[in-house]
């Protein structure tokens, strides 16, 4: 193949790594959803894994290594909620510079340490070598607890489109700590150290949820992938947003509207889902959109707000511009 992977781009490149792998018969869902499903004599094993390098994902400037800890266990565990399973197990592979203060990769494993408590899952073991640059590679397993897979293609049209946690937070904290500021400090805690809601992912499952997926890389370009692998499109209603006050005010000062953060803004790890429309959703879930079929769309994987094109700068690709 000719080219590089910039040309061919973050997904473009997973697309061509992944059409080279074999599957057996253990694997119930391999590569291209939140995490993959694996199943064993006695049960089936959810598993995901991240990397997070220094200047790329983090900066020590802005983040403490416990910040680091637990971010990079949280963005793994929710992959595993997103899947509608309960978080077990974390490995951690470390890579870090002979010069790096011990202190702070001790403080890095206290971070991770208590991330997997909130989440009900453990530290289980892992891996350490000498590096130039410090990369935090995180692998997270979890329990189905008997329940089928929540994937990114059951979404039906008629289901309705709901999301739980925070959106547009994480994207506000980096906007603020961008410009040199450490507040609003909610905003900036928010960035530093995503909330996903662990126990809502498993309950959605349990509630009938015929997709979902866990806010990464931007609430349009997350539910384009459940869009795509469904067959499906999604209409948001921007009305249904709830924009903090203090959202708004950053948004002024910095001249952002915020329902960019809000649509657009990765790392908040909220989950979005998909439910029959008849579904009683408890309040932690807030409706922002329906799913229709795809008629005169030139594709599928299209996400619209209020009937428009999303056409702001979002989502996320490793490789992009």
């Amino acid at each position: 193949m000719q080219g590089t992977v910039g040309e061919l781009g973050e997904f473009g490149l997973i697309r061509e790594l992944t059409a080279r792998l074999p599957r057996t018969r253990a694997v119930e869902l391999g590569p291209g959803d939140d995490a993959a499903v694996v199943s064993t004599p006695d049960g089936r094993v959810v598993a995901t894994t991240d990397v997070l390098l220094e200047g790329r994902h983090f900066r020590r400037d802005w983040s403490t290594a416990y910040d680091v800890g637990r971010k990079s266990a949280a963005q793994n565990l929710a992959d595993i909620a997103a899947m509608g399973a309960a978080p077990t197990a974390l490995l951690l592979g470390l890579v870090a510079p002979a010069e790096l203060p011990a202190t702070w990769a001790l403080e890095l494993m206290d971070g991770i340490r208590d991330e997997c408590q909130v989440a009900g899952a453990a530290v289980v073991g892992g891996d350490v070598v000498r590096g130039d640059t410090i990369t935090v590679a995180i692998t997270a397993l979890g329990d189905l607890q008997g329940r089928a897979a929540v994937t990114r293609s059951g979404a039906r049209p008629g289901d309705v489109v709901a999301v739980t946690g925070w959106l547009g937070w994480s994207a506000a904290g980096f906007t603020v700590l961008s410009r040199g500021f450490r507040s609003p400090r909610a905003f900036v805690e928010a960035h530093r150290r995503p909330e996903p809601p662990y126990h809502a992912g498993p309950a959605a499952a349990q509630l009938g949820a015929t997709s979902m997926i866990d806010v990464s890389d931007g609430l349009v370009a997350d539910l384009g992938h459940v869009a795509e692998a469904s067959g499906v499109h999604i209409d948001l209603r921007a009305a249904g947003f709830d924009i903090p006050a203090q959202m708004a005010d950053i948004g002024q000062a910095v001249g952002v509207d915020p329902l960019t953060w809000v649509l657009s803004g990765g790392e908040d790890h909220a989950l979005v889902a998909t439910f029959p429309p008849d579904t009683h959703l408890p309040s932690r879930w807030r409706i922002v959109g329906e799913v229709t079929r795809p008629a005169g769309l030139s594709k599928t994987g299209t996400v619209t707000v209020d009937g428009a094109v999303w056409d702001r700068v979002g989502g996320w690709d490793h490789f992009g511009a």
